[in-house]
């Protein structure tokens, strides 16, 4: 009897540990999830960095998507902001005259036919006096040849005073024809001119449109025949003129794109190769004209940095500000979009940016080849700017 309850008690104290143990083990395997769980979590949210609307704001940050360039093959050039030679107008007169008002200073918008200066002579009014007298006359010299004409053909009168009749008229024809010319060349229109409306001032018109670069005068001086008064020039059709080494014009072709900035302006334009020149310069260089895309207000004579692009191979990129090198390898951050949070000083909106993991390739022209996660739209909006200042926020969070 003693034996039995001895066994029969052991054998409860094995199915009492049994059961601890099994309850033990299983207890140990929810802990390990829920904390891999945890740190799947946090190891996401430790990719985010998040900032304010005002620190968005002071960072400027820019976003941009992914776009085609051409990167394997992009010469880098330099040059300047040129004008065409029919887009750059030097103002000056045929005939001298004392300027009388000229409303123009260096840097004023005209438009075309819009009066530029004022000038004044008493030249004009001798030259508008001949030019009346001379279509009197040639009035009168008409009259007299048709009237010799009808005679002769009547054989009333001598053959001699017809060729008279008609030299005289065909000379006057002449001389009010000249005159005619002069006065269109003074901007004075000889179909409105009568006696009563002869004046002493000419007006100067802007022959285009653009704006005042130089001016050369002043009110009460005098400007004598073929003096340059005042330049303008049309800034819509501005070309970029680079200079493009002699081992690489070759590469160049009417059409290819040129990526440029002006000096102290990060913004990036475009422009298209119109002409390659066939001369090389005492430096050993080839003037390459390329057309600007849009209207910009250039200033003649501006430095240029300029990339043009003669592959024939785009490939995916983005500028090398996107991407930052962090313990060996390139990241991007995505934006994930902005939320309205709550906090302390009030209502704000919070923008995210996920730091993502890239492949990079060659590196041209201010640009980087990339390839995107598989996950990743091509039309993710990507930060171009501001990217090293997130990834420091993001590491500083991390440690505190």
């Amino acid at each position: 009897m003693k034996k039995q309850l001895i066994i029969k008690f052991s054998g409860l104290m094995i199915i009492v540990s049994l059961a601890l143990s099994m309850s033990s083990c299983g207890g140990g395997g929810n802990k390990e999830t829920a904390a891999t769980t945890d740190t799947t979590k946090k190891k996401e949210e430790s990719n985010v960095a998040e900032i304010s609307d005002a620190q968005y704001s002071t960072l400027g940050v820019k976003l941009e998507a992914v776009s085609q360039k051409a990167l394997s093959g992009v010469l880098k050039v330099n040059g300047f902001i040129d004008v065409p030679p029919q887009d750059l107008v030097s103002i000056s007169t045929q005939m001298g005259g004392i300027v009388k008002s000229i409303p123009v200073l260096q840097g004023t918008v005209v438009k075309k036919g819009q009066v530029i200066a004022i000038l004044e002579n008493q030249d004009y009014v001798q030259l508008q006096q001949d030019y009346l007298d001379s279509k009197s006359q040639h009035d009168l010299n008409s009259a007299e040849y048709k009237r010799q004409q009808t005679l002769a053909s009547q054989n009333v009168t001598a053959t001699k005073i017809l060729q008279q009749a008609k030299a005289s008229y065909e000379s006057s024809m002449a001389r009010e024809a000249a005159l005619r010319q002069r006065l269109r060349l003074i901007n004075i229109d000889p179909d409105k001119l009568t006696p009563a409306g002869i004046r002493s001032t000419v007006n100067i018109y802007a022959p285009i449109g653009g704006y005042v670069t130089k001016v050369n005068t002043n009110v009460g001086k005098f400007v004598n025949p073929n003096d340059i008064m005042l330049e303008i020039v049309n800034s819509n059709n501005l070309h970029v003129e680079l200079n493009v080494f002699e081992r690489d014009a070759e590469k160049v072709k009417t059409g290819q794109t040129v990526r440029f900035t002006l000096t102290n302006d990060s913004t990036e334009r475009q422009a298209i190769v119109s002409l390659v020149g066939k001369e090389i310069n005492n430096d050993k260089t080839i003037r390459i004209h390329s057309i600007a895309k849009g209207s910009f207000n250039f200033l003649p004579g501006t430095y240029v940095k300029a990339f043009i692009e003669t592959g024939k191979n785009a490939t995916p990129a983005l500028p090398e500000t996107a991407v930052v090198n962090f313990e060996g390898k390139q990241y991007v951050f995505v934006s994930t979009g902005t939320t309205n949070e709550k906090r302390k000083d009030g209502d704000t909106k919070v923008y995210r940016f996920k730091m993502t993991p890239v492949t990079t390739g060659v590196n041209e022209g201010g640009y980087i080849a990339v390839q995107l996660p598989a996950d990743m739209t091509a039309n993710s909006q990507i930060v171009t700017k501001g990217a090293y200042d997130l990834l420091s926020k993001l590491k500083n969070s991390e440690e505190e």
